[in-house]
């Protein structure tokens, strides 16, 4: 219990301020509307076609703050509240996600690897809990190690996966902000590239603690299996 005391409870609290923290700066951006009268879908368009980029579309997706790029169809999907609105956080977000596009688009390479990941990581993800369990039953009765240590390799390969996806999150909000400074047709005053700035650094922040999150457990359980996490 001393072991899950230091590692994951910090990580718990960091996790809620971060969440909080960045909720509550989108919410207040979501109410500053653009200079230019540009809506999300719009901002993506011009992003896209200011990157030489025609073959990806510009969709919209259900649900609060599920915006992704999906590269095997070649779609930015915005949630409708980023979609349609005209605001700063919704600029930053759809520009967030066209920063994906470009990456793809440049062949970047921590994308391209992140993306050879997805398959592993989706498997690991959905048995995990479940060997992790019988892992732990197995050590408590003295029966095996086997299955803890695979799933600790299992937790190993999403820790990998969270880490690297760390530079593809912030090269996509860098090629964002980038594009946004540049672009006095989308953004025309100083105050809104700051704010969106600020918007995705928080966005950002949420990948970080994941990672943290995720390196934690992997510690914990690792101190598990070499007895050093009992009572």
């Amino acid at each position: 219990m001393g072991v899950y005391l230091i590692l994951i409870v910090p990580v718990l609290l960091l996790s809620m301020f971060v969440q909080w923290r960045f909720r509550n700066k989108f919410s207040k951006y979501a109410e500053m509307q653009l200079s230019s009268g540009l809506s999300g879908k719009e901002v993506a368009e011009r992003m896209l076609r200011d990157n030489g980029i025609y073959d990806v579309n510009v969709m919209s997706t259900e649900g609060q703050l599920t915006d992704y790029y999906n590269p095997t169809e070649k779609t930015v999907n915005l949630s409708t509240d980023v979609y349609y609105s005209r605001s700063v956080a919704a600029a930053a977000v759809a520009a967030h996600e066209c920063g994906h596009a470009v990456q793809h688009a440049k062949s970047y390479a921590w994308l391209n690897f992140r993306s050879t990941m997805v398959p592993v990581v989706s498997i690991s993800s959905n048995l995990l809990q479940w060997v992790l369990l019988l892992g732990v039953m197995l050590l408590i009765f003295s029966v095996t190690p086997i299955v803890l240590a695979i799933g600790v390799i299992g937790l190993g390969v999403i820790t990998i996966f969270s880490i690297i996806t760390l530079p593809v999150e912030f090269d996509a909000s860098n090629r964002a902000i980038a594009w946004l400074k540049s672009n006095d047709s989308v953004m025309q005053t100083p105050i809104e590239s700051v704010q969106a700035k600020d918007a995705l650094w928080w966005a950002a922040m949420t990948y970080v603690v994941a990672a943290v999150g995720a390196m934690a457990n992997l510690l914990y359980y690792v101190s598990m299996l070499f007895g050093r996490g009992r009572d």
